[in-house]
């Protein structure tokens, strides 16, 4: 069973978004997702300063099986990238809500649109 904390909001697409931080939100993608992909060997992400609306391709994560684009949860501003993911891709599978955090946008919208634990979890079923 994935792990899905109760603290964070969550996309039907499988990103996640931490709590505020400042002015930014932390997105990376969830348990389910980097176990979907497997081994994680590489992390295209966006420039600091790069603007998305909900929705975009905001990322590229390539494993051993496939490349996935990840989705901006959000319409916002990048604020910073996860530099570690360049030379630690692995990262996103050994801890995808601790170090294996992908950006941190300045979002222009509010969260509300974002699914809780239970609603996605339920995607799941």
């Amino acid at each position: 069973m994935s792990e899905i904390p109760d603290n964070l909001g969550y996309t039907k697409d499988h990103e996640w978004v931490g709590p505020k931080e400042g002015k930014g939100v932390k997105v990376g993608i969830t348990d389910y997702a980097q176990d979907a992909l497997s081994d994680v060997v590489f992390v295209e992400l966006p420039s600091v300063g790069d603007t998305f609306q909900r929705g975009e391709v905001m990322a590229v994560a390539e494993s051993v099986k496939a490349a996935s684009d990840i989705y901006a949860p959000l319409a916002g501003k990048i604020l910073a990238i996860n530099e570690k993911l360049e030379e630690s891709p692995e990262l996103v599978n050994e801890s995808p809500y601790g170090s294996g955090w992908m950006v941190i946008i300045e979002p222009s919208e509010d969260l509300s649109s974002l699914l809780d634990a239970e609603s996605y979890k339920n995607t799941l079923d």
